[in-house]
């Protein structure tokens, strides 16, 4: 009986060690993987605006173990990426026409490569943005630039100077005359780009031009000034257009002027003015020219003042402001001078009005 027992037992666990050896619906045939073929490939590129030139390229597809992008552009390691599937890869591309590559491997090691064009295009720089500190230093910003080229306007066949993004470059010194067509080329870092043009002045103002911006300000009740038709077109003054002062009423009588290009005492250091007084009132008032924001603050705003009387009335005179009588300890030879306030006489009442025109700068 014990022997019948054991025989069982031997033949129980032969039985469950040979059923252990394959398990149901799994075996060693690989065989189905040659028929798993990546699917429906393709791509999506994601082109950055802000002419980065940074692209971020995304590979699709079924059936894909893995991918290796050629992005078409580059050397050694960073002309390619190996990316699992559903993960980005990204490149920063120059602007141009690229051929991108991408190799999609199944699951039985199988290769699938296929080709995409790529165009990456910079947008034109926008909302440019030129400024102009004391001393004709030049700065920009704009919207989308990679850099940018300066043109001063006052040389025949000029050849741009480079300027960074937040560069400031190096004072110009303008020649006397003018006005001058300072330009601005905002570089994308590709072929587009934006051009701006802002029309410098400074002595002598004549409010001619139609591209200046004559900027006289003012402050106060009822004061003003503008430029309007020559009323006076007589005398020594038969311009065209002319400027008009009108006094305030609460005290101010006052217009002043911040120059684009600064006045230079190594140009001369005498200011001439027109002025037409049509009241009679007005004669013997004096007129004040001050001088303000010296390049250096060398002398200190406000010391530079002179004044003279008017003499006439209903008829142009011209006045000289001469500042050559102040001392070289006082004001250096070639002090440069930003800002020209004009005052209309004091004791002038409320209202009253006085036409000025060709400002200029002499020895």
């Amino acid at each position: 009986m014990k022997n019948i027992k054991l025989i069982c037992s031997i033949l129980f666990v032969i039985v469950v060690a040979t059923s252990c050896t394959k398990i149901e619906g799994i075996d060693k045939d690989l065989s189905f993987l040659n028929s798993v073929n990546p699917a429906n490939l393709d791509k999506i590129f994601d082109i950055s605006t802000d002419n980065s030139g940074i692209v971020k390229i995304t590979p699709i597809g079924e059936g894909v173990a893995a991918y290796v992008i050629n992005f078409g552009h580059g050397t050694g390691t960073a002309a390619s990426a190996s990316v699992a599937p559903g993960v980005p890869a990204t490149h920063t591309y120059p602007e141009g026409s690229y051929t991108v590559t991408i190799d999609a491997t199944d699951l039985a090691g199988k290769t699938t490569t296929t080709t995409y064009p790529l165009v990456v295009t910079y947008r034109a720089p926008e909302e440019v943005v030129i400024t102009i500190d004391a001393n004709v230093v030049v700065s920009a910003k704009a919207l989308y630039a990679k850099s940018f080229l300066v043109y001063y306007g006052d040389v025949a066949n000029e050849v741009g100077t480079p300027m960074a993004v937040g560069e400031k470059l190096a004072a110009h010194t303008y020649a006397a005359g003018g006005p001058y067509d300072l330009k601005v080329v905002a570089l994308s870092g590709g072929a587009a780009k934006t051009e701006v043009v802002k029309t410098l002045y400074s002595l002598p103002i004549n409010f001619e031009s139609s591209t200046v911006n004559y900027s006289f300000t003012t402050a106060g009740t009822g004061q003003a000034f503008d430029k309007i038709a020559n009323p006076f077109a007589i005398g020594i003054n038969t311009s065209a257009t002319v400027g008009r002062f009108t006094r305030g009423s609460d005290g101010a009588n006052s217009t002043a002027s911040v120059l684009d290009i600064p006045i230079d005492f190594a140009l001369g250091k005498k200011i001439t003015m027109m002025v037409y007084n049509p009241s009679p009132a007005a004669i013997n008032k004096k007129m004040y020219v001050e001088l303000r924001s010296a390049v250096g603050n060398v002398p200190a705003d406000g010391l530079a003042v002179k004044n003279v009387k008017i003499t006439k009335s209903g008829e142009w005179e011209l006045m000289t402001f001469d500042f050559s009588t102040f001392t070289t300890a006082q004001i250096p030879d070639k002090t440069k001078f930003g800002q020209m306030v004009i005052t209309y006489g004091l004791g002038i009442p409320a209202g009253g009005i006085i036409y000025i025109d060709t400002i200029s700068l002499t020895n």
